[in-house]
C-alpha cells in the first residue's frame, strides 16, 4: 500500500505510544527500536518538510499563507510515496477558505487517538510545565493553537487545536477520508484487540503474534525507562518528562472538584459520546 496514514490526536493522548508500536511492528528481525529513532515519518507541522518541498521559507509567510500551501504539500507526499507514510498530526481537521481540508484529499486515512480529557489536562500540564487551570482554559478555547507566536521561530508551523471537544468532533466527523478511532484507555486495558483492529484498518499484514510482540516492546514502562536513561528529543525543554505515568484515571489524584466539573461542563457531550461519562454524568475512568 502507498499513501499517508495520519496519526492524529489532541496532545497527550497516546500518539507517541502508538508511533512506538508501529515502529516495533515494522522493525527488521533483531532490530532494536529507540524512542529517538522511531520508524514513522515526522509530523504534519514540520517546518523543514514545508521549506524543502515548497522551496519557500515558512518564516517569510504569514500562518494563513502557510496553511494555503500545506494541502498541496501533503497531496504531493501521498502521490509520490513508495510505501505507507505514518505522519503525526496534532492539528484539528479544519478547512480553508476555498472549502478544501487543510490536510489535503489524496490517498490518505487516519487513526485518531482519543483520551479522557480529565487525564489529558493533568498530562498536558506536566508536559507544558503549566498550571492545570491554564490548560483547562486552553482546552476550552476555540482559538487555541501551538506555535502561533511570530516573534519566536519554532521548528513547527502553527497548529490549530480548537477546543478539545471541537478537535475530537473535527476528526471523528471528517468526510474526506476514512478514520479509525482508538481510545487511549482501550490501548491500556485491552491492547491486543485494540492494536490489531488498527493494524487491519491501516492495511498492514501482520498476525497476532507479531502484533503482540510489538505491543510488549512498546509497553509504556519501557518507553519511560528509556527516556530516563537516554532522554527523549521530543520532550520540550520546560517539561520535567515526556512519559509520566500513562495511567487511566490518574486525574483523581490531581484535579480538584471544581476543575473536574469545569472540564465536564465544557466537554460533557463529547465525553458521553465516547464513554467517559456514565448515564448520570459521572466519570467512568
Amino acid at each position: 500500500m502507498k499513501g499517508i496514514v495520519w496519526l492524529a490526536s489532541y496532545p497527550k493522548s497516546g500518539n507517541t505510544w502508538f508511533r512506538a508500536f508501529i515502529s516495533n511492528l515494522l522493525r527488521e528481525r533483531g532490530e532494536e527500536i529507540s524512542i529517538n529513532r522511531l520508524k514513522t515519518d515526522g509530523i504534519f507541522s514540520s517546518r523543514i518538510i514545508f521549506d524543502h518541498i515548497t522551496g519557500i521559507r515558512a518564516s517569510d509567510l504569514t500562518a494563513d499563507e502557510v496553511d494555503r500551501l500545506r494541502p498541496g504539500i501533503y497531496n504531493h507526499l501521498a502521490e509520490t510515496a513508495e510505501s505507507l507514510l505514518f505522519i503525526k498530526v496534532h492539528d484539528a481537521y479544519t478547512y480553508l477558505d476555498d472549502g478544501g481540508p487543510l490536510l489535503g484529499t489524496v490517498n490518505a486515512r487516519a487513526v485518531y487517538l482519543i483520551r479522557n480529557p480529565l487525564d489529558v489536562a493533568v498530562s498536558f500540564a506536566n508536559h507544558s510545565s503549566a498550571d492545570i487551570d491554564t490548560i483547562i482554559r486552553g482546552m476550552g478555547n476555540e482559538e487555541y493553537a501551538f506555535c502561533k507566536n511570530r516573534t519566536q521561530l519554532s521548528a513547527q508551523l502553527r497548529q490549530r487545536l480548537l477546543t478539545w471537544s471541537a478537535h475530537v468532533k473535527s476528526w471523528t466527523a471528517a468526510l474526506e477520508l476514512p478514520v479509525h478511532v482508538i481510545r487511549y484507555e482501550d490501548m491500556r486495558l485491552k491492547p491486543l484487540p485494540t492494536f490489531a483492529e488498527a493494524v487491519r484498518f491501516m492495511g498492514l499484514e501482520y498476525g497476532d503474534k507479531e502484533i503482540e510482540a510489538a505491543v510488549e516492546l512498546s509497553d509504556f514502562r519501557r518507553l519511560k525507562a528509556e527516556e530516563e536513561e537516554n532522554g527523549f528529543r521530543e520532550k520540550i525543554a520546560v517539561a520535567r518528562s515526556f512519559f509520566r505515568k500513562g495511567e487511566a484515571g490518574d486525574w483523581r489524584n490531581h484535579l480538584s472538584e471544581a476543575q473536574r466539573d469545569r472540564i465536564i461542563a465544557d466537554h460533557g457531550t463529547m465525553m458521553r459520546k465516547f464513554g467517559y461519562l456514565d448515564a448520570e454524568g459521572r466519570p467512568v475512568y
